[in-house]
């Protein structure tokens, strides 16, 4: 099918359940664009959850201009970072943890899928508990509703359902909730510096002065960084609805504007975070930010942000539970995608009201989703690495290896595991987390040992580049992982002629 004839194929309504699983997206079904991926990412980091990482530099003691430098370098570096990860979906029709089989190996792919499932679980978690503590604070404050464990249960469970029913209908009604959520959330923080502009005050200086700087400094810049890290197991789950001869800088320039759209709700965080720790410095030290916001907006500002909690918490939630629903229906494939996102949804709203109500998970989930991006980094370094050197080449048949139950093809390696890519992340996540330092919450081995800055990040991102090209060099892989060019840089090693067999 040209391209001209996929253009004038109308695409499924959005209120049609998605039937496609994790099989190559047929080329007639590939009507999606870059401002549909563009869309998608943009809608599912504009939200409230966004907002509460824009208020960690002031947190960290940072003045509003230092933390807006760290939340402009945490950006540009973050969504650098991403761009690549949108080029794989595009190419192979399916999730970016599938197409993590030609480097990890066929069984190696099960990394991805876990980072996936954990990254969902984490923020769709976050969502929902911010996004649920905004709308019934908002909603106490204008119209008395009772704040308290039952009202919150009944803000969680809107959340939480609204998101499993957009998430099973699948990808059309999920890019048409983004579409409505991007321009909407955008204006209503928009009305937001018409809310704060009079006590707003860019002079804000800070706490962190002479050696607490640069430890806060390049603690701000990770937390940003990280927000565009966290997505780049998901691309793949939107951009495989994109043909695949969509040029590949527009593929890469949708994510990576998108994340720095964000600098819209990075901005309001920012912004607000130094009126409440000036106005509110008592719940700002608590750790309280949204307590402090609605205690320091206006009574007429209490229904956009019921809106920002309502539209944010749903375009986040979706973004982040339909991939591991779709990818989950690979790993066990007796779930239809439907069966799986359903199974995966029941999952985490269970563990979203015991974490809440029974063991109190809440204050250690942003931990928990820090560590997860630890991890997933060097992942993301790998396919990247990957993908230069095969050219942007793949087989389509051999990816799908796994999902068959089958064995062999050009990705089976040593029995279904790249050893090469499987090391190197393994140790670079590995060493990563020894350096994290996240004080008061987690602090790994070495995490004191360089002056108080988190280097866990750029540690992992490098060591996985050096061990994995490395690795390359010294043992390369078979000819036959390779494409009719040739590698790129590396060298081959002989041709391993696995067949694919099984059902």
């Amino acid at each position: 099918m040209t391209t001209t004839d996929r253009a004038a194929a109308a695409p499924p309504a959005a209120t049609t359940i998605e039937v496609n699983g994790i099989a190559p997206i047929p080329d007639e079904e590939r009507t999606a664009s870059p401002v549909d991926l563009f869309r998608l990412i943009f809608g599912g980091a504009n939200t409230f959850a966004t907002v509460v990482l824009g208020t960690f530099p002031i947190v960290f003691g940072l003045s509003f201009w230092q933390g807006a430098a760290a939340i402009v370098i945490g950006l540009l570096v973050g969504a650098a970072l991403l761009a690549p990860m949108a080029l794989f979906g595009a190419r192979n029709g399916t999730n970016n943890a599938v197409s993590s089989s030609a480097h990890l190996g066929v069984h190696g792919r099960v990394v991805g899928s876990f980072l996936s499932l954990l990254t969902a679980l984490a923020f769709f978690s976050i969502s929902v508990w911010s996004s649920g503590d905004m709308l019934i604070g908002a909603a106490h404050r204008a119209i008395k509703i009772p704040q308290n464990d039952a009202s919150l249960a009944v803000g969680y469970g809107l959340f939480a359902v609204l998101v499993l029913v957009v998430c099973i209908y699948g990808f059309r009604f999920m890019l048409l909730v983004n579409k409505i959520a991007v321009v909407a959330t955008t204006l209503l923080f928009v009305l937001g510096i018409v809310a704060f502009a009079g006590d707003f005050d860019s002079g804000y200086a800070g706490t962190a002065t002479g050696s607490l700087f640069w430890p806060a400094f390049v603690g701000a810049v990770l937390i940003v960084m990280s927000n565009p890290v966290s997505f780049g197991a998901f691309l793949g789950d939107w951009s495989r609805y994109i043909p695949r001869e969509t040029p590949r800088r527009h593929l890469m320039l949708a994510a990576f504007g998108a994340q720095i759209a964000t600098l819209v709700p990075f901005t309001f965080g920012l912004t607000t975070a130094t009126i409440v720790a000036t106005a509110q410095p008592d719940l700002f030290a608590a750790g309280n930010y949204s307590g402090g916001l609605l205690a320091v907006s206006p009574g007429w500002f209490m229904l956009p942000v019921c809106a920002i909690a309502v539209i944010g918490g749903l375009s986040t939630g979706t973004t982040a539970l339909y991939g591991t629903g779709l990818d989950f229906s690979s790993v066990f494939p007796a779930f239809s995608r439907v069966q799986a996102t359903a199974f995966i949804g029941a999952f985490a709203i269970a563990f979203i009201f015991v974490g809440r109500f029974a063991i109190d998970v809440v204050t250690s989930i942003s931990t928990f989703a820090v560590l997860i991006v630890v991890c997933t980094a060097p992942w993301m370094v790998v396919m990247m690495i990957g993908w230069f050197v095969r050219r942007g080449w793949y087989d389509s048949d051999s990816l799908q290896v796994f999902n068959r139950r089958q064995h062999g093809g050009r990705y089976w390696f040593a029995h279904g595991w790249n050893w090469r890519a499987m090391g190197a992340w393994l140790i670079a996540a590995g060493v990563g987390l020894l350096f994290v330092n996240l004080p008061g919450q987690f602090v790994g081995w070495l995490g004191n040992h360089a002056n108080g800055v988190d280097l866990s990040i750029p540690i992992s991102l490098g060591l996985a580049a050096i061990l994995y090209l490395g690795a390359l060099f010294v043992f390369p892989e078979p000819a036959d992982a390779y494409g009719p060019e040739g590698a790129r840089l590396v060298p081959t090693g002989p041709a391993a002629n696995h067949p694919i067999v099984g059902d």
